[in-house]
């Protein structure tokens, strides 16, 4: 029986602690107009105190990466990333200023305008200012998780989190409560295999044999060489899979609704393309963020599903985007998990009355450990049944973490990673992650990093400026 708003567990935070740790890919991931040979990855660990269950820490990790949450071409790869470190520090400070009892959702509803604002006034973006409280909210909530003794799933079900519509009143009289009661976490998640556009196309045979049969394929707003290569993709994929599924992401490379038009006329005009045609369930944030919610998608929108991601910079997003004619919208743990779960109740809102919406499950390079696992089970919770999952492709598996990190996770979650060629993976063998081995007390984990191997999250001079002012 899920609590009601009285019930709803009230905690106090009493500490926050950021570290970050570099991370080394073994090849290139170009995404967008950037490709990526290392990143470092962010951590937070944070102390909450339960009332009348006592203290918790809790605990959470995403990558920093660079030119994906700020595109702006004056900035710098690497002044991104100090960007999310901003994020982080002014989150760490908003959150750790919180002495009042509240839900963990309520803190997270407390704090984003102010830390929202504070980050603008830094000069960085909206999307790069909802990281930092992403972070931070994925680790109260694991705190509260331990201090509650339950599971993801189960807490979720019970909305331990006091989740409500405080920050989505379209949702008003929804019914949150029975929605997170009624959802059903998938057992396993099917893994999407991503094609980067700097990826060998050839290496993809040996792939489809035994692995994946979701695919998420690059563009780079060329229409001709994307088509060229959707072709040399397609005669790949068509002899070996009798049925499989492809999403496109645009990675915001079409200016206009109108270029996206063209392309999609090229698509759908090529004989060679016909079982990719078929095959395909989406295509993700094709058009620019500044300019993809100010002009409707018109036909475009109904030929194919067309869904946002990098556009997802608030609460009031997804609405704007129906309104425009997308389908859909992307869940990321790095955007905000109670954002994805309220995006997901919208869709079951809207489908309530005939519509076609849905949420579908992005990437941001997760790596072994918290973050994959923490993203999964979100996944698994959303009855999402298939995820782009990139970071045991671009990453050797727990690459840069001790060998004793990556065997307490191996033992701590049997069956959600394998031992293979002397390293620690992910157990992608049969195309999809096992959600069963994260159903334990707490958000997704019963092991932690070695918080010792851990450096201390860089104070960049953006965010010691505000914190001075």
């Amino acid at each position: 029986m899920a609590p009601k708003n009285s019930d709803w567990p009230k905690l106090r935070i009493r500490a926050v602690e950021l570290f970050e740790r570099p991370v080394r890919f073994r090849k290139p991931f170009r995404f967008g107009a950037v490709t990526v040979e290392a990143a470092p990855q962010a951590f937070v660990r944070v102390l909450v105190d339960v009332e009348g269950r006592g203290e918790a820490w809790g605990c959470t990790a995403e990558m920093m990466m660079p030119k994906w949450f700020d595109k702006r071409p004056d900035r710098s790869p690497a002044r991104t990333v100090d960007g999310l470190r901003v994020s982080l520090h002014l989150a760490a400070r908003g959150y750790g200023g919180a002495s009042w009892p509240d839900t963990a959702f309520g803190h997270h509803a407390a704090v984003r305008g102010a830390h929202e604002a504070a980050c603008l006034a830094a000069g960085e973006t909206r999307l790069t200012a909802a990281y930092g409280p992403a972070l931070l909210d994925k680790a109260v909530l694991d705190g509260l998780l331990r201090a509650l003794g339950v599971d993801f799933f189960s807490g979720m079900a019970g909305n331990v989190a006091g989740i409500d519509t405080h920050l989505t009143p379209d949702l008003d009289g929804f019914g949150l409560d029975g929605f997170l009661n009624g959802l059903r976490p998938l057992a396993a998640v099917c893994l999407r295999h991503t094609v980067g556009l700097v990826d060998d196309v050839e290496g993809l045979r040996a792939l489809v044999t035994s692995g994946p049969h979701h695919f998420k394929i690059k563009l780079s707003g060329d229409p001709s060489a994307d088509l060229d290569r959707l072709r040399a993709i397609a005669a790949v994929l068509d002899p070996v899979l009798t049925t499989y599924r492809a999403t496109l992401d645009g990675n915001e490379q079409c200016p206009d609704t109108a270029a996206l038009a063209a392309f999609l006329d090229g698509l759908e005009a090529d004989p060679a393309l016909a079982a990719f045609r078929r095959a395909l369930l989406y295509v993700e944030q094709p058009i620019a963020r500044e300019r993809a919610l100010d002009e409707p998608l018109g036909p475009v929108g109904t030929r194919h599903a067309v869904i946002i991601d990098e556009s997802d910079e608030s609460y009031d997003a997804f609405p704007r985007a129906r309104a425009m004619g997308y389908r859909g919208v992307s869940s990321k743990s790095c955007k905000g998990l109670y954002k994805a779960v309220l995006n997901a109740a919208r869709c079951a809102a809207w489908n309530g009355s005939g519509s076609r919406h849905f949420i579908s499950a992005e990437d941001l390079t997760c790596q072994a450990g918290l973050a994959v696992q923490q993203d999964t089970a979100l996944v698994a919770l959303l009855g999402i049944g298939h995820a782009e999952r990139n970071g045991h492709q671009y990453v050797d598996g727990f690459a840069g973490a001790p060998e004793e990190e990556a065997e307490a996770f191996l033992v701590a979650h049997p069956g959600f990673y394998t031992r293979e060629d002397g390293r620690i993976r992910l157990n992608t063998g049969d195309g999809s992650l096992p959600a069963f081995p994260l159903c334990v007390p707490g958000f997704a984990h019963a092991a932690e990093p070695r918080w010792d191997s851990l450096q201390p999250l860089a104070p960049p001079a953006a965010a010691s400026k505000e914190s001075a002012s």
